[in-house]
């Protein structure tokens, strides 16, 4: 399945619906929570949605695909620990370089389209919505 999701995110998963014999390279991204921003330290998060994120995602997917280039993605939501993956993108094609500039392009757009937002958990007991940077 793509789109959003409540689920612990497997990137395999994303690389299983896009690969074909045809593909010489299959590029993932895996975003993993870590345990800083900004000079904070993080303990952990919680992603949510718009009702309506799926669509938008699934826009950003539609998009990109074509007969020899195809994309797949996962966003994860609710409450996730420092190391645990929240977004997957992988993207199969002919050859590394399309596959890589698709990945990057869809990867950008996600975070600048889908409307989902962090909401990150600090060491010194603060919490904070955290605008995205990019």
């Amino acid at each position: 399945m793509t789109g959003i999701v409540e689920h612990p995110l497997d990137p395999r998963d994303c690389e299983a619906r896009v690969h074909t014999d045809a593909d010489g390279a299959v590029v993932t991204f895996t975003g993993v929570v870590r345990d800083h921003h900004d000079g904070r330290a993080v303990t952990g998060l919680r992603y949510e949605a718009h009702p309506r994120a799926d669509e938008f995602l699934q826009h950003v997917l539609t998009a990109h695909r074509r007969d020899d280039i195809r994309v797949a993605a996962q966003h994860r939501v609710g409450a996730l620990a420092v190391g645990e993956v929240a977004v997957v993108v992988a993207v199969a094609a002919a050859h590394r370089g399309e596959a890589f500039a698709v990945c990057a392009q869809v990867i950008d757009e996600i975070k600048a389209t889908v409307p989902i937002w962090k909401y990150e958990s600090y060491a010194d007991g603060d919490a904070d919505w955290v605008t995205p940077c990019c």
